[in-house]
C-alpha cells in the first residue's frame, strides 16, 4: 500500500460517565468536514469518548456513498492517547495510505474498561457518523482484535441488523447469543498458539454459529500466537471480501 498520512483525529464530547450508558440523540451534530469535532449528547452523567475518523482521499470529490469500517482496538490501546489506536489494523493502514477505500471509525475505550456492555454507546457513535457523512448504510462493517474481538462478537450479536459483515480476531464471547448473527457474514481469525486468548474461545463461537446455520468462515494460523491481526489486516483479500458483502 502507498504510504502517507491520512488519519484525522476527531473528539467526541458526550455527557455520560464511562462507555456503558444508553446513548440518546445529540443536541449538536458534527460538521461534515475533516478536523476535530465535539458532539454533545443529552445524558444523565458526563462522558468524553475520543475516536479517530479517516475519510478517503477521494471523499467529497464526487457524489457517492462510502463503505465504513468500525474498528475496536485491544486492551493495550485503552486510555486518552489516540495515537495508541493507530498501532494496529485499519486505522494504521489508513494512516499509511490515504487511498484506503473505506471510512474508518476507531473509538478509544477508557483505561480500565472494556468494550463489553458498550453496544449502545458504540451504536450511538455509529449513528452520528452515518447521519453526518456519506456512508453507505448497506456496507457498514465491524471488526476488532483481542478485547476488540470480544467487543465485535458482543456488538454484532446485539445489533446484527446494523452490519453487513463482522470480523472478530482472537476474540470470544457468549456463544448462546451468537445465533443472532446467523444472517450476517462472519469471518473469524485466531492463532493456534495464542496463550492470551485460547483458540478454544473462537472455536466455541464458530461451532455455535455453524450449529444455527450461520454464514461463518474460520481461519486459524497454525504458527501464530496472540498476534493474529497483523497477517489478517495486511491481507488484501480481507478487504475484497468485505466489499463483496452488502446488508440485505
Amino acid at each position: 500500500m502507498k504510504k502517507g498520512l491520512a488519519v484525522i483525529c476527531l473528539v467526541l464530547a458526550l455527557l455520560l460517565a464511562g462507555c456503558n450508558s444508553t446513548v440518546s440523540k445529540p443536541v449538536q451534530k458534527p460538521a461534515v468536514q475533516t478536523g476535530q469535532h465535539a458532539l454533545t449528547f443529552e445524558k444523565p452523567v458526563a462522558l468524553e469518548l475520543h475516536y479517530l475518523l479517516f475519510l478517503p482521499e477521494e471523499y467529497g470529490r464526487a457524489e457517492k456513498k462510502w463503505p465504513l469500517i468500525l474498528f475496536l482496538h485491544g486492551a493495550g490501546e485503552r486510555g486518552e492517547n489516540l495515537e495508541k489506536v493507530k498501532v494496529h489494523g485499519p486505522p494504521m493502514l489508513a494512516e499509511r495510505d490515504k487511498t484506503f477505500p473505506f471510512i474508518v471509525v476507531s473509538p478509544q475505550c477508557p483505561e480500565g474498561q472494556t468494550w463489553t456492555n458498550k453496544a449502545e454507546s458504540l451504536i450511538g457513535l455509529l449513528d452520528e457518523i452515518v447521519a453526518s457523512y456519506d456512508v453507505d448504510p448497506g456496507r457498514v462493517y465491524l471488526t476488532g482484535l483481542s478485547m476488540g474481538g470480544f467487543g465485535s462478537w458482543e456488538l454484532g450479536s446485539t445489533y446484527p441488523d446494523r452490519f453487513a459483515a463482522v470480523v472478530p480476531i482472537c476474540g470470544g464471547g457468549q456463544s448462546w447469543r451468537v445465533c443472532d448473527l446467523k444472517d450476517v457474514p462472519v469471518w473469524v481469525f485466531h492463532g493456534a498458539k495464542d496463550t492470551a486468548v485460547p483458540l478454544a474461545k473462537s472455536e466455541e463461537m464458530v461451532k455455535a454459529l455453524e450449529a444455527c446455520g450461520g454464514n461463518v468462515q474460520f481461519t486459524v494460523y497454525p504458527e501464530a500466537g496472540h498476534d493474529a491481526w497483523t497477517q489478517t489486516y495486511n491481507n488484501p483479500e480481507l478487504y475484497k471480501w468485505l466489499l463483496g458483502q452488502r446488508k440485505k
